[in-house]
């Protein structure tokens, strides 16, 4: 299995892994403009991108999932759940799905909270074993904190959805299972981000005070003090919609 993990801006993290021996791969939230250093890294690799996936509409930076998927010739994904929101065509995700990335099992996990689409995706490596290796959480769960619940407004019920999510997909995984979240510090779309790129989910549960709350001061905590939202938000959310561009 080779892994990339990209720094891109707005301290926004990408990722570009696979497998060489059968030749399939998956970049995960693309950031517009950095469609060349993908299609650099596949061919350095020798092995053809199978999946372009962006774990949720983001909201703070114009996506190059589409795109890197049109040059790519591979499809576009984005959760179920945007089949009606969105203006151009992709595969959809559900909650349980598995995708081939020859020895490279990524598997789907729904978790609702920061947006509605939120996925994190779980991946194997079976010449490790059949164990999880790590997850990539998206802007679910950073390295000390967890992602903002208001951008799509509703932030008491997305704030309730969100732990939901932690406590029945995420903090049920294995301690040692490697956590690689979408941001690192000096993001817009959580409060108190590590500027660790990565960590573990044992790590987070002893560390990251956000996954010590009950509920109640969970919601009560992430929706105290709302941050502005980020800059030239409906903008983007326009062009990740399909709507402009």
């Amino acid at each position: 299995m080779f892994f990339r993990q990209r720094a891109a801006e707005n301290a926004t993290l990408s990722y570009y892994f696979g497998c060489t021996g059968i030749g399939r791969s998956v970049a995960v939230d693309v950031v517009a403009g950095d469609e060349d250093w993908f299609l650099a890294e596949a061919a350095r690799v020798g092995v053809p991108i199978s999946y372009v996936i962006d774990t949720h509409v983001h909201a703070d930076h114009c996506s190059g999932g589409r795109e890197l998927a049109r040059r790519a010739g591979a499809p576009c994904c984005l959760h179920e759940s945007n089949k009606a929101r969105v203006s151009f065509d992709f595969t959809p995700l559900a909650d349980g799905q598995r995708l081939d990335a020859g020895n490279v099992l990524v598997d789907v996990l729904h978790t609702p909270g920061h947006t509605p689409d939120s996925i994190c995706l779980l991946v194997r490596d079976l010449r490790r074993g059949d164990e999880p290796w790590f997850v990539v959480t998206g802007d679910t769960l950073f390295v000390g904190a967890v992602g903002r619940p208001d951008l799509a407004g509703r932030e008491r019920e997305m704030a309730a959805l969100l732990h939901d999510s932690l406590h029945s997909k995420l903090l049920t995984l294995p301690d040692e299972l490697e956590i690689f979240p979408g941001h690192q510090a000096g993001s817009a779309c959580g409060v108190g981000l590590s500027g660790k790129p990565s960590s573990t989910l044992g790590f987070e549960k002893r560390w990251n005070p956000a996954l010590a709350m009950d509920k109640a001061r969970f919601v009560a905590d992430l929706t105290a003090d709302i941050q502005a939202p980020p800059a030239g938000m409906d903008e983007i959310l326009r062009f990740n919609l399909g709507q402009v561009g």
